[in-house]
């Protein structure tokens, strides 16, 4: 080929390697969305079918199992975390609000933005990392040791025994770990309001009883829900898809960190606008 015709060419390639670089990524970020998203629709298909025939069982010792891993086993690092926040929210709130005589209403902010936003999130976020890693480092471990492969050859489908009783289990752990996280954020809160504040105990029970409202409960209780499904999923979602052997592992682990985060700060966003919309916030 004449030189001046590679002199183009070579032009060319180095102009589009980026955009084939991000059209890589794109395409692999759209694929990975994309098995998550037949994951979610197959543990749905055999949670329904469960639901509906009482001969399927989807291994209650085994939910019951996941329930304590992944729920129970996260309430002192929840609390520790929840009680910190509410003592800071106190502390920082208190002094502008002291400049107009306002004091009090230190209990309606937290009141409302613990309810309706922190308390989940904080709980979603240290779930994430404490059990959703765990999820994801457990069954990318049997997909290292072809433990999938020896389900499948025994005729016993890895997402009815494996997926979807962590996914019940995040769920549920995730809704009560939301309430949980809510109400040890708050009582720190009030405790530090009395002892450091001076706020009178009925004052800030009473401007909390005022503020808050039982859809800015169920709204963190919904968040929660949504919250722990999210973390199920992906964390079973990136542990099937191990490979690798132990380097896998890890890999799958960090990336479960990571996209949970982002799926759980985006599905947030989404939660606030709707909300929005319908004026509920």
């Amino acid at each position: 080929m004449p030189e001046d015709t590679q002199k183009p060419l070579t032009l060319l390639a180095i102009l589009l390697a980026p955009l084939a670089y991000v059209g890589g990524r794109v395409l692999s970020i759209l694929d990975h969305i994309g098995s998550l998203v037949f994951l979610t629709g197959a543990s749905l298909g055999w949670l329904s079918r469960a639901i509906i025939n009482r001969k399927i069982r989807l291994g209650h010792a085994a939910i019951i199992s996941q329930l304590v891993r992944v729920g129970a086993r996260s309430l002192f690092i929840i609390s520790l975390v929840s009680s910190c926040i509410g003592l800071i929210l106190a502390l920082q709130m208190s002094p502008p609000l002291d400049q107009f005589g306002q004091k009090e209403l230190v209990a309606n902010i937290i009141g409302v933005a613990v309810l309706r936003e922190l308390g989940p999130l904080i709980a979603a976020v240290v779930m994430t990392g404490f059990a959703g890693a765990a999820i994801a480092a457990e069954i990318g471990t049997m997909v290292v040791g072809e433990e999938i492969e020896a389900l499948e050859a025994h005729a016993l489908n890895p997402v009815r025994f494996l997926v979807v009783p962590r996914i019940i289990a995040a769920t549920i752990s995730m809704t009560a770990l939301a309430v949980f996280a809510d109400l040890v954020a708050i009582a720190a809160a009030l405790v530090t309001a009395m002892l450091a504040l001076d706020i009178p105990y009925a004052a800030f029970v009473s401007n909390l009883l005022d503020q808050v409202k039982p859809v800015d409960f169920w709204t963190g209780v919904g968040k929660g829900a949504i919250f722990g499904f999210l973390i199920g999923v992906i964390a079973c979602g990136n542990g099937l898809q191990v490979t690798g052997g132990a380097a896998g592992v890890g890999k799958a682990t960090t990336a479960t960190v990571v996209e949970s985060v982002v799926a759980i700060i985006i599905a947030d966003m989404i939660f606030t606008a709707i909300f929005y919309a319908l004026h509920l916030v």
